[in-house]
């Protein structure tokens, strides 16, 4: 954990004292003592429980318990369950019976994890849709146990009404999370949205690289805005939620991909990204207020080869070989998400 407090200034989160608590950054081994606190990480969308392992693995080194819900890439092919109920194609489903599945591997993994870190406080850690999924499953399944939810990247505001060629793609789920169990919903649960800041959309007829525009075509059809911030899958301002810590991240992007591809960089879940915001997981910080914070990135974490083209609003910046090579990764990212 960290020594020290956490204070505000200006909206930017600064941390204070000594950093003790990571034993992989001390380079000694994990303590053998019973861990202080449980963590439950729930992928993502596409995403699998190898995709998180090394995130895990991190979370552990800091003395605390942590498991992944198991998931399998193919298991989200169930999601196309909906597709036979008419509120799918109506754009008001709600998301249960069509993820019951992810729920009940959610409540398998909570039982062990409680098991595991016998009865310390459990944290629910999840990644992109994992987010809405973890507020479905604390409303229906309960909080006992957990006393902290924070969420990477996870969308969580529906589109707004009415926005013009915007189409729901969870065909009503947020919407009915917005309705059913809006912002802070448990009292006695703390909440903290992580959004990344990685690239600033553009609008398709406006000025900016291409990879601007395709970033700010996605962030369109999630928040009705394509000129946002966003870690290049969910924009920003849907990340948030009313009454929780809000938290903004640079140089932050959205998918374990990430690690494994030439010019994109760290994802939430990078050891160099952890450090970053781990604090929020285990430290006291009963003292700050709802709100949103800027978190201040270190030195170590520069922009990634897709950040400074995509920002930088000039498209003869980088060689044609290279464009191309970022064109081939961009799809790479796309596929990863079908």
């Amino acid at each position: 954990m960290l020594a020290g407090r956490l204070s505000t200034h200006t909206g930017v989160v600064r941390r204070e004292g000594v950093v003790c608590c990571s034993d992989k950054a001390s380079g000694q081994e994990p303590s053998t003592s019973a861990p202080s606190r449980g963590v439950l990480i729930l992928p993502g969308l596409a995403n699998n429980t190898t995709d998180y392992i090394s995130l895990a693995a991190n979370i552990r080194s800091r003395g605390l318990g942590a498991k992944v819900v198991q998931i399998q890439r193919a298991d989200w092919s169930r999601n196309a369950a909906a597709l036979t109920d008419i509120n799918w194609w109506k754009g008001t489903l709600k998301p249960r019976p069509a993820v019951n599945w992810y729920l009940n591997r959610v409540g398998t993994a909570l039982d062990e994890l409680k098991r595991e870190v016998d009865g310390a406080p459990i944290t629910l850690l999840c990644h992109s849709a994992g987010g809405w999924l973890g507020r479905v499953f604390m409303l229906d399944f309960g909080v006992t146990g957990i006393d902290r939810y924070i969420t990477l990247g996870s969308p969580h505001a529906p589109p707004p009404p009415g926005a013009q060629g915007v189409v729901d793609q969870t065909r009503g789920i947020l919407q009915y999370c917005q309705d059913a169990c809006p912002g802070a919903h448990h009292p006695e649960v703390k909440y903290v949205t992580i959004g990344g800041k990685f690239v600033k959309g553009a609008k398709l007829d406006g000025e900016g690289s291409w990879l601007a525009k395709f970033a700010g075509a996605g962030y369109q059809q999630v928040c009705g805005d394509a000129e946002v911030w966003g870690d290049f899958i969910v924009p920003v301002p849907a990340v948030h939620l009313d009454g929780a810590i809000n938290v903004e991240l640079e140089n932050c992007f959205h998918s374990p991909l990430g690690t494994k591809l030439k010019f994109f960089g760290p994802w939430y879940g990078s050891d160099e990204m952890v450090d970053e915001w781990m604090h929020w997981v285990n430290d006291d910080w009963d003292s700050l207020q709802p709100g949103t914070y800027q978190e201040q990135a270190s030195d170590a974490i520069t922009p990634s080869p897709v950040q400074v083209f995509a920002n930088s609003n000039d498209d003869s910046s980088i060689s044609a070989s290279t464009e191309e090579a970022m064109a081939e990764e961009v799809a790479e990212v796309v596929k990863n998400l079908q």
